[in-house]
């Protein structure tokens, strides 16, 4: 079965490669075939997200300058790369989409999703606020129709269980505390992590996931905390995944980004610099953790 809201996010990652490196239009079939064999690989919904993709592309003028109307106050180069794709995405589904296929509400929900995945802290209240408006300009169809997704929607505490770890990894070098993180594709510093194994316990498969993605050897000291957060997969449908974080010690040794899945950098950085960096809303309290803890070891 065909999962729309990984569609989207492939689509979205696609056109944000596209905004951010300025590459032609025909180069966009390109990446999204790297994403789409990257991250969906049976390729079930590739006419959806190829139809999508040429949609956006093609109307991005119109959508681009609908945008500037809705938000006078926000130039279209003053939004962020990743919230100016996810509006242009979801207004083109709005007002150029069929409605019997992606009704009005769908598309302004789909896109407040994408926004609170991938953007910032301000990102899903800034595009509801933009697609609501249009969607009230255009006389808010299907205002009174309920949605039959909702009707079959699991609850919660139903939702199968995927556990996941990771680790703020850190090492000394001449008298300074480093800490490593990743870079994804989206603009955010965070940290590498992986799906425990069965037979693995969280500290085995946050040590694992450094290995494989960094390529460094970690020794687990404490644990940080944990977080959860609902993602829809394309055969087990809405999962709640499950985070452990700990904090790590590793030797000071070149980082290198060996499993990508959507990350584009690896780097050691002091710790006097790592706040200001661009952390998501959900990491930002466990690497201010890790900070906490180490500068409180050192003394300063």
């Amino acid at each position: 079965m065909a999962n729309r809201h990984l569609s989207r996010s492939i689509v979205l990652q696609s056109l944000f490669e596209w905004d951010l490196n300025a590459l032609e239009k025909k180069a966009v079939q390109e990446v999204l075939e790297r994403n789409v064999t990257e991250f969906a690989p049976n390729k079930t919904d590739l006419p959806f997200m190829e139809k999508l993709l040429d949609g956006v592309m093609a109307k991005q003028p119109e959508l681009d300058l609908i945008i500037e109307k809705a938000a006078p106050e926000w130039p279209i180069d003053r939004i962020s790369p990743v919230d100016r794709n996810i509006l242009r995405l979801g207004l083109y589904e709005l007002l150029f989409a069929d409605r019997g296929e992606v009704p009005a509400k769908v598309a302004i929900n789909e896109a407040i999703e994408l926004a609170k995945q991938f953007g910032g802290d301000n990102s899903s209240r800034f595009v509801n606020g933009v697609l609501g408006a249009v969607y009230k300009e255009i006389g808010e169809p299907g205002k009174d129709e309920q949605s039959k997704r909702k009707k079959r929607d699991v609850p919660f505490d139903q939702m199968p269980i995927e556990r996941l770890a990771g680790a703020v990894v850190y090492a000394e070098h001449e008298g300074q505390m480093y800490l490593a993180l990743v870079h994804d594709i989206f603009g955010h510093w965070t940290l590498s992590k992986s799906k425990v194994k069965e037979e693995e316990t969280p500290e085995e498969g946050a040590t694992r996931a450094l290995l494989e993605e960094v390529g460094l050897p970690v020794t687990i000291e404490t644990e940080l905390g944990n977080n959860e957060y609902v993602a829809s997969q394309p055969e087990k449908g809405k999962v709640r995944k499950q985070v452990h974080y700990f904090l790590a010690q590793a030797p000071y040794q070149d980082i290198e980004l060996l499993k990508k899945g959507g990350l584009d950098d690896a780097k050691w950085f002091k710790v006097a610099d790592i706040l200001e960096l661009n952390f998501y809303e959900d990491i930002l309290p466990i690497v201010t953790k890790a900070v906490t803890v180490l500068v409180g070891r050192s003394g300063k």
